[in-house]
């Protein structure tokens, strides 16, 4: 964030990230059947930045690998978030920012469920309402400002 604007979490705790996980030649066969598994969308989330600092949201435990379920034989996807203060007015950003790097990720197929970790927000049932509408995810994502903040989180490097 710029411009004078107080951050709402001025000195987050800073975790340390996971390995990364060792690919295996069945991984990398494309003629090899491969299950999407929980830590493969863990690996494709763990990245994204938060938007207010310049920290992953796995350095700042907003997410966590045992919060991420995947059933491939079903096709779904759910994410369970944490914000890292109960009033954080960024959960719906970020919450879209992980359901869009999903949803460009993963084959259409899949159903994404992307929600706050129960208990940990003040507006929880909001948020996850928002999240889980594909109407204002679809309208969110066509507004040029807010599409572009969610690129700026889901991009490999801090503009």
């Amino acid at each position: 964030m710029s411009g004078g604007v107080q951050l709402e979490n001025a000195n987050p705790v800073i975790f340390q990230r996971s390995v990364e996980r060792l690919l295996t030649a069945s991984e990398e066969d494309e003629d090899v059947h491969d299950p999407i598994d929980d830590r493969e969308i863990f690996d494709l989330i763990r990245s994204i930045n938060d938007p207010e600092h310049p920290l992953s949201l796995e350095e700042l435990n907003v997410l966590e690998q045992v919060r991420v379920k995947v059933n491939d034989a079903e096709s779904t996807v759910s994410v369970e978030f944490t914000p890292t203060i109960p009033h954080c007015s960024m959960a719906t950003l970020i919450g879209l920012s992980i359901k869009v790097k999903l949803l460009r990720s993963l084959p259409d197929r899949f159903k994404i469920d992307v929600r706050i970790t129960p208990g940990t927000h003040a507006s929880e049932d909001a948020v996850n309402k928002q999240l889980a509408d594909k109407e204002r995810v679809a309208a969110a994502l066509e507004n040029s400002s807010l599409l572009e903040v969610v690129n700026q989180c889901l991009s490999t490097r801090r503009i």
